[in-house]
């Protein structure tokens, strides 16, 4: 296999990790980012087998400077980009209405925006590569939308159609793009998005009642997840089909989107509420 120059983003933990560990594995030059570069010593350890095939950069995707810097990083030492695989996310759980919108902003600006932000600055490095690829995180949940995650399944949503458009875009400039629908895979994500839900439903809320509802829903990703090891492997194999467009791993990747395709949505609505308790709240 070829080496690649490999650009991850949100590496500290989970799927990022486990991708550019792979990638390491794969004997490809993995730039790897995280806000906090601390986190990335583990990738880069001067001791490890793949010792100088690390560039551990500090990189907030929804800091303009940051992407500027990382990508003329890239541009001095390799000239090029083989593959840009935009997973850094942010979720914050809780009913739609009752989300500050601070947090509806963050969530689209970093699993939106700064998806777009970092192919548009990356597509003169891609283009200078043979084999360019941008894949695209994003989730079961931009299919089928559960209560209390509205907001980060509209973004994963946005984010399949922003791919969409980019895959038809980018191919005659050479460039294959890829949407990944990963399902439960095994990480520290659900304790991310369930940090703020005991601050986010006071006394006075509605869905008070149905704290621990949210609650799970928030950790939902952990249920009998994938570990994230398996799917950066299912994930580095896939991307080996020059025709591959989309691709789904992880428990429930498939049998989600089986279910909004084929009930009823009214059928999946009173699924979906007695699940979460909203058919018990009092009009």
């Amino acid at each position: 296999m070829k080496t690649r120059i490999v650009l991850i983003t949100g590496c500290s933990t989970g799927i990022g990790f486990a991708l550019a560990s792979a990638c390491l594995a794969r004997g490809d030059h993995v730039i790897a980012t995280a806000r906090n570069p601390d986190t990335l010593a583990a990738l880069s350890n001067p001791g490890s087998p793949s010792a100088g095939r690390c560039t551990p950069l500090a990189l907030d995707v929804n800091r303009d400077e940051d992407i500027q810097r990382v990508v003329a990083t890239v541009q001095d030492e390799f000239g090029h980009l083989d593959v840009l695989i935009n997973n850094a996310g942010y979720a914050a759980m809780g009913p739609v209405t009752e989300l500050p919108q601070a947090s509806l902003q963050a969530q689209f600006a970093t699993n939106v925006f700064a998806p777009v932000a970092m192919t548009r600055a990356c597509l003169p490095l891609l283009r200078a590569s043979k084999q360019a690829q941008v894949v695209n995180v994003g989730s079961v949940s931009g299919i089928l939308t559960t209560p209390f995650s509205g907001a980060y399944c509209a973004t994963k949503a946005a984010l399949h159609s922003l791919s969409d458009a980019m895959r038809m875009e980018l191919k005659p400039l050479g460039i294959q793009v890829i949407t990944v629908q990963p399902g439960a895979i095994e990480s520290s994500f659900g304790d991310t998005s369930l940090a703020g839900v005991d601050d986010l439903i006071d006394d006075a809320s509605p869905y008070k009642p149905l704290e621990d509802k949210i609650q799970e829903r928030a950790m939902a990703s952990q249920q009998n997840p994938t570990t994230a090891a398996e799917f950066a492997e299912l994930l580095l194999s896939a991307m080996e089909k020059p025709s591959l467009t989309e691709v789904r791993i992880g428990n429930g990747s498939r049998a989600l989107p089986a279910i909004k395709r084929w009930l009823p949505t009214r059928w999946v609505d009173a699924i979906l509420s007695k699940r979460f308790g909203l058919n018990t709240l009092a009009n």
